[in-house]
């Protein structure tokens, strides 16, 4: 409900009236004002005499060929002020909306993203096809110094960021697994001690990697070392190493992409696995989010489980020797 004190500034056109009186105080002239907004000086003059009846106090006070401000005539424009930036802030929202018919999205994501970050903008294109979107992967120390530099509107993350300058916001489960290759001797097993694991050839991501990170905590939190065979630089190559059977890895179950493709890649059954982690958007603190990246946000948040095929966390419980 309107609050009653507002109503009689309801009544009349008030905003085409303030638009007079803005520009009649700052240029100090109601020919000057009437010029500068195009209409002529009795129109400006009947604008001026409504808003202070509306009002019901003097605005105004000419001294020479100059006007000045009244004392209530400088709260009015104060006022006036805030009234405009509300406007122009309703009108940037709104424009927000409106930009969805353009626009356009860097989204930069970590490595393993590149299985679900293009599913994604695919269908967020498909539900705006006027938006122009371009996609970034990079490992997570180069993804945290692209989001240090601001360099694209929005970044996702295999694993949660921890920093008080970043905003960051879960979108999706991303559960890390250990894979080896269909034949190695735990494929058949049920319960693996993590200890048991620990003692096999590990390979691993590059330092900096997300990926890297969270499996080094693990052999941490148990006081263990991996003994790390081969360090690689992509998904793809552990993958091609644990085929050629090489070792053993822990990585994202989106590794193996979203579609339950046949592979001789298994995920074994150890203790503590599949281990808890998700996907999250991040940017900066105080960055303002273009509205096609807030959009994408919104619409990620909503469609990212439908667009996954199956249940990640799902996969490791077939029978031993699929995936």
């Amino acid at each position: 409900m309107l609050n009653s004190a507002i109503r009689r500034y309801l009544k009349h056109g008030t905003l085409p009236q303030l638009r007079v009186f803005e520009a009649t105080a700052r240029l100090g002239s109601l020919t000057r004002a009437a010029e500068e907004l195009h209409i002529a000086q009795p129109t400006a003059s009947v604008q001026i005499k409504k808003l202070t009846e509306t009002v019901g106090l003097p605005l105004f006070e000419q001294v020479g060929k100059r006007v000045y401000l009244t004392e209530a005539g400088q709260r009015l424009r104060n006022g006036c002020q805030d009234v405009f930036e509300a406007f122009t802030a309703l009108e940037e929202a709104l424009n927000g909306m409106r930009a969805l018919e353009s626009g356009h999205l860097r989204l930069a994501v970590s490595s393993a993203g590149k299985y679900l970050a293009p599913r994604m903008l695919a269908a967020f294109i498909r539900r705006y096809p006027g938006v122009d979107a371009s996609l970034a992967i990079h490992n997570r120390q180069t993804l945290v110094e692209r989001l240090a530099a601001n360099a694209d509107d929005l970044y996702l993350f295999a694993a949660p960021l921890a920093r008080e300058d970043v905003v960051t916001q879960a979108l999706l489960p991303n559960p890390l697994v250990v894979f080896a290759r269909d034949d190695h001797p735990f494929s058949r097993e049920r319960r693996i001690p993590f200890e048991r694991i620990a003692a096999e050839p590990f390979l691993m991501r590059e330092p900096g990697s997300g990926t890297r990170l969270l499996g080094m905590r693990m052999f941490e939190e148990r006081g263990l070392s991996p003994r790390i065979r081969l360090e690689l630089s992509t998904d793809e190559a552990i993958k091609e190493a644990i085929l050629a059977g090489l070792g053993v890895s822990i990585m994202s179950r989106f590794t193996l992409g979203l579609e339950p493709v046949p592979s001789r890649l298994v995920c074994l059954d150890v203790e503590g696995f599949p281990l808890e982690n998700h996907w999250h958007f991040a940017y900066p603190v105080g960055k303002r989010l273009s509205p096609t990246a807030r959009a994408f946000m919104d619409f990620a948040r909503l469609e990212a489980r439908g667009l996954v095929t199956e249940e990640p966390q799902d996969a490791w419980r077939r029978s031993p020797g699929t995936v």
